[in-house]
């Protein structure tokens, strides 16, 4: 056993538990798993959804369809949305492309997931309503978090035979399986191949959409049975946009249609083929679009609605639903509609006139305020891809934007129509930071998209507050250990948007903010501090802030002036002890050194760092948005952890001497909490979310195989007053807290 003991007077006082003891290398066992209840930090939704599907089986069952956080089926007995991968341990899965519910067989569902195009992609198969899936992977790329994924649904079950499935695969043609999705073979008689693989950061529309005609056939009516009409969209530049067959997919020939790809297309109970034109793949960079309808015999006519023409005939419909029960009812939703709107229309004469919903429409937040957080009122929504209608209730009416999904059950009301979110369960966000400071809320949160929030309860919706400056990513966060009521945090914002600044500073608890600017710098001398490219960090006691911008900067006067900081590299962050005001520790990655400051961040100078491999050039994440390398302990003054490459040291002499603490776990993540360190990591093999309780010693999983959630995870950290919470930020599946169930 190797013991470093403190070597300072200053840290003799520190009880025996805060002595680094450090095993030999290996672990004379596997770690045990310690059996964790995980539950999502309520916000309730905050993602795009690029689709809602209903069951036309069992009234009450749905699915939706998420762009990274997997697929959600609603069941109306337990009122909630439930995920249908957190086991899921590929990321790439989480990408829901297209999802088909059997069309006689509320117990089957199929789903193409694949998140991007070099990444892995398969076929989903559940006879269980997604409780369990079977995995065919396939040899066609896909696209659920591509430009595109509005469209669809490019996976399609034949209604006369439900063993046949047809899949439009975006850059490969179309495909067929004729044993529930087991095995694919490419239709060979289509007459777009596809592309190909698109150069990097590019995609392709491919074949948006395949429609079924169930009116065109009856099982057994011929060797093999199934339908006979199928219409598959096209969304490539230099093809014909719509093609139908009429033979089961043997041959096809182009339909007549506008000069514009064509996005969605859903069929009819009397075989009546309607579609979304675009002029892009949206959900952004849409020009124009249109509406047509096709009989059965192929004949076509558009029924755009002529409101929108009036009002610039700007962005698309990517939104398309039909009634089951009213003859003639169809609904479409517009997309990327900058100047106007999104909104829904809907027709009961068969396109022949149309009423507008937006103006007549209302919408109820209050279960899900967050919604408020860019300082206005809940709009009608953006990216509107996702509409329908209820099989079993034509009032019944649903939509996805790019933050929640709405529902109405008044659609048909002449008179005012009430919207509210339908989000119960649904949590699909991205986490970029997190703090779980020493007093005030539990938890602070950093967000994608959506700034961030004080959640002062878990367990509900959170009321924005991230103003003065809004910032729509919150990339840092940093508290004062011994004022924890002092928050300071960076942020950037859409490219689109004006800025006075990035950078905010709370003198309670993150409720409300004053914006903090740093002076022009360099020559010729610019604002370095406009979009969120540089961490700022707050002394223990807040009197101190330091923002790592390229010529690093102190102020001692909340923001008034500044001065640069002496001996502390450029766009370097500073960590701030959390017992002590005056010692703030940073890394020198081009020189491989630990910094220290003893004057409150006016100079740092190189401590002895022993212990340390000689090479820090890797230490853990990198980027504006990676979390701290480095962190102080809470409460005990000179205690530091550190990522060097996936390995973990510790130090508590102020970084004069470092011993490794994680020498078999390899280390992704890590964050610390009350008594225990917690890390995202893998080890022998089995790659998870792991808790020490021993100073890193040994290890225990606290995840299992039902928590995975595609591996998808942006920052961890432990609660500070709490012993065994942790808290887990993904990218997709929103934000998690965590508890060991023997002291639920």
């Amino acid at each position: 056993m190797i013991r470093i003991a403190a070597r300072r007077r200053g840290l003799q006082c520190l009880s025996a538990a805060l002595l680094i003891t450090v095993s030999a290398p290996g672990w004379s066992r596997s770690p045990d798993a310690v059996p964790y209840r995980w539950t999502n930090v309520t916000v309730g939704a905050g993602g795009y959804a690029p689709n809602i599907v209903f069951s036309e089986v069992e009234r009450g069952l749905a699915y939706l369809r998420t762009d990274m956080g997997g697929a959600y089926r609603w069941d109306d007995a337990t009122q909630r949305w439930s995920a249908l991968q957190d086991g899921t341990a590929t990321s790439s899965y989480m990408g829901i492309e297209s999802i088909a519910p059997d069309p006689h067989n509320a117990d089957i569902v199929y789903m193409a997931a694949g998140v991007g195009a070099r990444q892995p992609a398969a076929i989903l198969r559940s006879t269980d309503r997604g409780r369990s899936w079977r995995t065919t992977p396939v040899p066609f790329a896909m696209g659920g978090n591509e430009d595109g994924r509005g469209m669809g649904e490019r996976l399609a079950v034949d209604p006369n035979q439900t063993q046949t499935l047809f899949f439009g695969s975006r850059h490969d043609g179309l495909w067929r399986s004729s044993d529930a999705g087991a095995t694919w073979a490419k239709v060979a008689g289509f007459p777009v191949a596809g592309l190909g693989k698109p150069a990097s950061r590019t995609t392709h529309g491919g074949v948006s959409f395949v429609a079924i005609d169930p009116t065109s056939g009856r099982p057994g009516e011929r060797p093999g049975g199934g339908s006979r009409r199928l219409w598959a969209g096209v969304a490539d530049s230099g093809a014909a946009n719509l093609y139908r067959s009429d033979d089961a997919g043997l041959t096809w020939h182009a339909v007549e249609g506008p000069r514009l790809f064509a996005g969605k297309g859903v069929i009819d109970r009397r075989g009546v083929l309607w579609v979304g034109y675009a002029s892009g793949l949206g959900p952004s960079g849409i020009a124009t679009g249109a509406v047509w309808r096709y009989s059965p015999d192929g004949s076509g006519r558009d029924v755009t609605p002529p409101a929108w023409r009036a009002t610039g005939a700007e962005g698309a419909f990517l939104g398309v639903a039909v009634s089951r029960r009213q003859t003639g009812t169809v609904a479409v939703s517009s997309v990327d509609r900058y100047r106007h709107g999104d909104s829904v229309w809907i027709s009961h004469d068969d396109g022949r006139s149309w009423d507008d919903l937006g103006p007549r429409s209302r919408r109820d937040v209050s279960a899900t305020p967050f919604l408020l957080h860019e300082g206005k009122g809940a709009d009608f929504g953006h990216w509107i891809s996702g509409l329908a209608i209820d099989p079993f209730d034509p009032a019944r009416m649903v939509y996805t934007t790019g933050a929640t999904v709405y529902a109405a059950r008044n659609a048909t009301n002449p008179g005012r129509i009430n919207w509210a979110p339908w989000v119960r369960g649904i949590e699909q966000t991205a986490i970029i930071t997190l703090v779980s400071p020493t007093g005030g809320a539990p938890l602070i949160s950093g967000f994608g998209d959506l700034a961030g929030f004080v959640h002062d309860d878990l367990d509900r919706s959170p009321q924005p507050t991230f103003v003065n400056p809004y910032m729509s990513n919150t990339n840092a966060l940093d508290y004062a250990g011994m004022a924890p009521n002092v928050i300071a945090r960076s942020g950037s914002l859409y490219l689109d948007r004006p800025r006075d600044g990035s950078l905010g500073r709370s003198e309670d608890g993150g409720r409300s903010w004053a914006m903090v600017t740093v002076p022009p710098m360099g020559t010729p001398a610019r604002r370095e501090d406009l979009n969120g490219d540089w961490p700022i960090t707050v002394s223990a006691d807040g009197a101190t802030m330091v923002v790592a911008t390229p010529i690093p900067q102190v102020t001692r006067d909340r923001g008034r002036s500044w001065i640069p900081v002496r001996g502390l590299p450029g766009k370097t962050r500073a960590v701030a002890d959390k017992r002590d005001p005056r010692i703030f520790y940073a890394v020198d990655v081009e020189r491989g050194r630990v910094l220290l400051s003893r004057d409150a961040a006016a100079s740092f100078a190189p401590v002895a760092g022993h212990g340390l491999p000689a090479q820090l050039r890797a230490i853990g994440r990198q980027g504006r948005e990676a979390q701290s390398a480095l962190l102080a302990v809470p409460g005990h003054a000179g205690a530091l952890w550190l990522q060097a490459g996936d390995r973990l040291f510790r130090s508590i002499d102020y970084g004069s001497n470092f011993a490794p603490v994680s020498e078999t776990l390899s280390v992704e993540l890590y964050g610390l909490g009350k008594d225990a360190v917690f890390a995202v990591g893998t080890h022998d093999g089995v790659r998870g979310v792991w808790r020490s309780v021993d100073d890193g010693q040994s290890w225990s999983r606290i995840d299992d195989d039902d928590h995975r959630w595609g591996g998808r995870y942006r920052v961890v950290s432990g609660d500070p007053r709490r012993e065994g919470r942790v808290y887990l930020g993904t990218d997709g599946r929103g934000l998690f807290y965590g508890d060991p169930k023997e002291v639920q």
